[in-house]
């Protein structure tokens, strides 16, 4: 799980910022946020980022993301330059340092990552156990103008010489120390729990035009012990569906099915065709409908736009339900009812047990909703005049500004937490406004 995430120069983000799933003292929906790795850290569920359209909310999340593709990549180049943006209203841009920490569990040990980089190289990468105290586990330390790598081991990690040297082999310039151990063959707790937190617990960007079925129809086929608590998700939201299968059908071949494969599938979808025949097989989503005692079967297509993006989230909450997962998702409010909304966050907040999801959004609602949301799981992020992005939590403010009776969603509804668009008079060039 994560415990904190920082960044410094990426996208929109110029300062420091960090991001903090740690809870304060508050008690307020305890059983339901809160998750207890240790007797000492309250670690939150879910977090929620708001801010105007360009406040760089999302590039909160991007960098979270990002961070874990760099970490898993594995250039085969060492020149091959690495894809992301600092934040380029700045002299010398593309020659500052970006630097990105996070603070996590895995295995139940506690660690910290830290990682500088350029687009051409990375600088230094470290990782550190915080099980009982500060240990390093590696330093990476990048000599650019010797083109060498140097990697050395804290005192509680046995590795070879021999080991090591393969290690620094396969650690190019533009990629991390984590995905170089992922191409050598050693052993190492330490090193094996950090992969295992980029690779099995942190997941992909979700945005909104992200299409989940195909993820949530893997889920269906290959683990048939979820497929009741899809349905049953499904029937909590009050679709009347009684049951979800995929099924193999028959589709006529014509002129104009073929006009729509893209290019690229042709040649596959010509194979498909039965040979000598017209027709392809295929396998088709279906909902089993149940009303006044009555069933109906609809195809997936033949669904409402609400009913689909649910039923593509409902296979993402039964993950976040079943196992240890750690999703961002942009505009979480994207193609769903509020009702439906407030339902996906209960039932993930009742129901999961080690699960975080951090989200952008711009449901203000959801702060007048006092028994969903703690104030420290809401955040702000505003640009300034620089142009760069500012981060900070609800809990930064003091009893001058929002006290514990206020509302919290008039506050920020009329500007006194920011985070919201400065907007202008409507008129164009003046037009129809009198001097």
């Amino acid at each position: 799980m994560i415990l904190k995430f920082t960044v410094e120069n990426f996208g929109s983000i110029k300062d420091r910022v960090t991001l903090s799933m740690e809870a304060d003292n508050s008690t307020h929906l305890e059983d339901y946020y809160i998750v207890k790795p240790n007797n000492k850290d309250r670690l939150l569920k879910m977090a929620f980022v708001y801010g105007a359209n360009a406040s760089g909310k999302t590039n909160i999340i991007k960098a979270i993301t990002f961070l874990r593709a760099f970490v898993l990549a594995a250039p085969r180049v060492k020149n091959q330059e690495i894809n992301f943006m600092p934040f380029l209203f700045q002299e010398n841009a593309l020659e500052k340092l970006s630097r990105f920490e996070v603070e996590f569990y895995s295995d139940q040990t506690k660690y910290l990552y830290e990682i500088s980089l350029t687009r051409k190289a990375v600088h230094s990468e470290r990782l550190y156990n915080l099980k009982t105290r500060k240990s390093l586990v590696f330093e990476r330390v990048s000599n650019l103008n010797s083109e060498t790598t140097v990697i050395t081991f804290g005192s509680t990690v046995k590795i070879s010489k021999t080991d090591r040297e393969i290690l620094e082999a396969n650690t190019l310039w533009n990629n991390s120390v984590l995905s170089g151990y992922l191409k050598t063959n050693l052993e190492s707790k330490d090193l094996q729990n950090a992969v295992h937190f980029f690779t099995q617990y942190l997941g992909d960007i979700i945005v909104p035009n992200t299409d989940l079925m195909v993820f949530t129809n893997n889920l269906l086929k290959n683990n048939s012990f979820l497929k009741p608590s899809i349905i049953e998700l499904l029937q909590k939201a009050d679709f009347k569906i009684s049951d979800v299968s995929i099924e193999n059908v028959k589709i006529q071949v014509t002129e104009e099915l073929r006009s729509l494969v893209p290019n690229k599938f042709k040649e596959i979808f010509e194979e498909n065709v039965v040979r000598g025949g017209n027709e392809i097989e295929a396998q088709q989503l279906m909902f089993k409908h149940t009303v006044e005692g009555n069933t109906y079967n609809l195809p997936f297509d033949m669904e409402s736009e609400g009913t689909k993006r649910y039923y593509e989230f409902s296979g993402i909450l039964s993950s976040l339900i079943h196992s240890s997962a750690g999703l961002m998702i942009d505009e979480i409010e994207s193609s769903l009812h509020p009702d439906l909304l407030k339902h996906f966050l209960l039932l993930y907040l009742v129901n999961s047990k080690n699960s975080q999801i951090i989200c952008t959004s711009h449901y203000r609602e959801f702060l007048m909703e006092k028994d969903l949301f703690r104030p420290d799981a809401v955040w702000f992020a505003e640009k300034q005049e620089n142009g760069s992005t500012d981060l900070y939590s609800l809990v930064d403010f003091n009893t001058s500004v929002i006290r514990n009776t206020s509302s919290v969603y008039n506050a920020y509804k009329i500007g006194k937490l920011g985070a919201v668009p400065e907007l202008s008079d409507p008129y164009i060039n003046g037009n129809g406004k009198e001097d």
